[in-house]
């Protein structure tokens, strides 16, 4: 049994179908394939949702052929990815959580600072003495 029709059919091998069908798998992921479409929600012609979708359905040396490797990164579904570059354990993990990290440390810096300054503005409190009379 072929994509086309032409050949026979399921009931005449039920065999050939599942090696068709094994043929057909192999082609596809050799080849690839994509698939798009859109689905649009619309309600009194305003349009409220939009979603675009793709999808390449090929094998994994096809993809690599096609510049795809994103999962071979992914610390999640790799051993081999390895985090963010400066990352130590207890430290951050991504350029992101490192200048977080960063911003907070330079807004500790300037609090202390703000802090010392306005000490420094305040008045010291008048020392009396015994000889002076009390206000």
């Amino acid at each position: 049994m072929s994509l086309f029709g032409d050949g026979p059919g399921p009931a005449a091998s039920g065999q050939g179908s599942s090696a068709n069908l094994a043929d057909i798998l192999e082609r596809v992921l050799d080849k690839g394939v994509v698939i798009a479409g859109d689905i649009q929600i619309n309600l009194l012609d305003i349009e409220l949702l939009t979603i675009k979708l793709r999808l390449l359905v090929a094998s994994v040396d096809k993809a690599k052929e096609m510049g795809i490797d994103w999962w071979e990164h992914d610390p999640s579904l790799s051993s081999r990815a390895r985090p963010a570059a400066g990352a130590v354990d207890g430290g951050p993990t991504t350029a992101l959580e490192a200048e977080n990290q960063r911003l907070r440390e330079e807004l500790r810096l300037l609090r202390d600072e703000s802090r010392q300054a306005q000490l420094d503005r305040s008045p010291a409190p008048a020392e009396t003495t015994k000889d002076d009379p009390a206000p």
